[in-house]
């Protein structure tokens, strides 16, 4: 008897464009490498240019396990130790948090538009720096960890913990409502912020000045104590983003096909939107409202190397970290001794490269 077999149904892949090949561990030691080139170069360049050989031999003097001859000014050493180093640490933290940060927020709400300031972040932070600096007593710069990065983070979290409690309904948070109120949030607490600053007496400028300072982006370190703070949660934060590469590739099926692989959507949701925001609390603490990182910076890394996320989320740290970093250098060089502010830096240069890349890649986008 003769066997009759269903003919079995393909479906055809689409036409692809052809890209280029890039391979992953080669662009992640690369960027390794340039991220410690800029790094290097952005703590030489100053009011005082230091050659970066001075720089490498301070750097492992201070180690303990090297011990060449002092052939500088030891003032080199207080500036490169206590003043820049730092600042550029502290840059390339800031950067990676914000970028890393962006990754997860436009993994999880599968979202071009998502930012690191999506849920009321960025308000909530310049809310906590507004109370510190109107505050009428002077403990802003004179404590182990300052008064306003500490209240800008304070400020941060909270908001995003009312802002995801304001959506959360039976048990579940849509993703719209999640937006909507983040965007109802931002809104208010901006209100509150030119409220109190329209209430505070006129004649405090100093203070004023030195808020606007902060919300128009830099770095701002007083000491290895406040910075030590910051990168530990820094830290902890990428770890644990890292670990939900594979969980953000399933969310970029669909909530319910994710749900039909085994995800639980809700408790994944809301440890990105935790780890997300820590990542920015902890950014802003020490920098101020920075923006474009966050944003340019994974679309860049997902044009070069794809939307896995595996490979995404440690290539965004790295190129966040390149750029402000690289946007904290050319602040300080490009008009001294005027000093830009970084977050006005990186709009300026940000916003026309983006529209230049998205312009270039046009059909060749994926996400």
């Amino acid at each position: 008897m003769k066997m009759i077999t269903r003919p079995t149904l393909t479906t055809p892949e689409p036409d692809r464009p052809q890209q280029r090949r890039v391979v992953p561990p080669f662009v992640l030691s690369s960027l390794g490498i340039l991220l410690v080139v800029v790094m290097l170069a952005s703590v030489s360049f100053g009011s005082i240019s230091v050659p970066v050989l001075t720089i490498v031999q301070i750097l492992l003097n201070s180690t303990r396990l090297f011990h060449f001859p002092v052939l500088w000014d030891p003032a080199l050493e207080i500036i490169i130790m206590q003043v820049r180093l730092p600042v550029v640490v502290g840059a390339a933290l800031v950067g990676a948090a914000l970028a890393v940060a962006g990754t997860l927020f436009q993994g999880m709400l599968r979202n071009p538009l998502a930012d690191p300031y999506l849920m009321g972040t960025s308000s909530g932070a310049a809310m906590g720096a507004t109370i510190a600096f109107v505050l009428p007593f002077d403990t802003v710069y004179g404590s182990f960890f300052p008064l306003t990065p500490l209240l800008a983070f304070c400020g941060a979290v909270v908001t995003v913990i009312f802002v995801y409690a304001l959506a959360r309904s039976d048990g579940r948070t849509p993703v719209i409502m999640l937006l909507l109120a983040g965007v109802v949030v931002n809104a208010v607490l901006t209100a509150f912020q030119t409220l109190i600053l329209n209430l505070w007496p006129s004649n405090d400028f100093g203070r004023i000045l030195g808020l606007y300072n902060w919300l128009s982006g830099g770095i701002a370190i007083v000491g290895w104590g406040p910075l030590a703070v910051v990168a530990v949660i820094v830290l902890l934060g990428l770890l644990v983003a890292f670990a939900l590469a594979r969980v953000l590739d399933v969310f970029a099926l669909g909530e319910d096909a994710a749900a039909h692989l085994g995800l639980h959507v809700e408790w994944m949701r809301f440890l990105i939107v935790v780890v997300a925001s820590l990542l920015t609390a902890a950014a802003v603490s020490i920098s101020g409202l920075i923006g474009f990182v966050g944003l340019v910076t994974p679309h860049f890394m997902r044009l070069l190397l794809g939307p896995r996320h595996r490979v995404l989320m440690p290539a965004a740290a790295l190129g966040g970290a390149i750029f402000l970093t690289l946007a904290d250098l050319l602040a300080r060089v490009v008009l001294p001794p005027t000093v830009i502010p970084v977050g006005v830096f990186t709009a300026l240069v940000g916003a026309p490269f983006f529209l230049f890349l998205l312009r270039s890649s046009k059909r060749e986008y994926k996400w």
